[in-house]
């Protein structure tokens, strides 16, 4: 490989790792609490990995995790971690208009790798500009691996570690809602926030199950497109 494109190919690598690193030591310490939940549950550390890797997903793994040491049925768990996951249609759809021309091999592998944390941060550079797709893959599976790992590693310490402590029950929490405020910036993203929390709250308390979540992002969503569509039309004819 000539050296400068040696040279290019390590500063993307790089540029995605130094990306992915607050994203590596938030999901840490969250993996590890997954660990010890899935401990608790009854998995081993083989079966805790295989999740890790097919899933990957932290909100519907906690999920899964508990529904499985309520001795809730296959199909229940399956249809409900579905559910949780349709948000990354969303997200996968705000994230396409960035990759014209690109091979399904890289799309595949890109779309394995998203979450919510990596979308962000992705999305967010995407629109800053000069970011290239491979620092992006390079984030989203930094990310991976760190996860695979320290759910894995969560369930060996699981008889040391109990789940609540040092607060990592409310690490997840916590993380999102880190990345909601660094989303805000505008009025109509604080109002679409705002209508995203008032329709999840009335859907939560209408609807079964975790409907509430792809109910309240949808609606969301596309009450925000409209606003912000109506604000340009309106700035337009001003």
């Amino acid at each position: 490989m000539p050296e400068s494109n040696y040279k290019a190919n390590k500063r993307i690598v790089q540029a995605g790792l130094t990306a992915a690193w607050p994203i590596c030591l938030g999901y840490f310490p969250i993996g590890l609490s997954l660990g010890v939940m899935a401990q608790k549950a009854g998995l081993a550390p083989w079966q805790m990995g295989v999740m890790s890797l097919l899933v990957f997903a932290g909100g519907s793994q906690f999920i899964a995790v508990a529904m499985l040491a309520a001795g809730a049925s296959a199909v229940a768990i399956v249809s409900t971690v579905f559910m949780v996951n349709l948000r990354h249609l969303l997200m996968s759809s705000a994230l396409a208009v960035h990759f014209p021309s690109v091979s399904r091999r890289f799309l595949t592998l890109f779309a394995y790798g998203l979450t919510d944390e990596s979308f962000a941060v992705n999305l967010t550079r995407f629109n800053q500009g000069g970011w290239d797709r491979r620092s992006a893959l390079t984030l989203n599976h930094a990310a991976n691996a760190t996860w695979v790992f320290s759910s894995i590693i969560g369930v060996y310490v699981g008889q040391l570690v109990p789940p609540g402590a040092a607060g990592v029950d409310y690490a997840l929490t916590g993380m999102f809602i880190c990345l909601l405020v660094f989303q805000l910036r505008g009025p109509i993203f604080t109002i679409t926030a705002l209508m995203a929390a008032a329709c999840s709250l009335l859907a939560y308390l209408w609807l079964p199950g975790n409907a509430y979540v792809i109910v309240a992002a949808c609606l969301s969503a596309t009450a925000g497109l409209i606003l912000k569509r109506t604000l340009r039309s309106r700035d337009r004819h001003s």
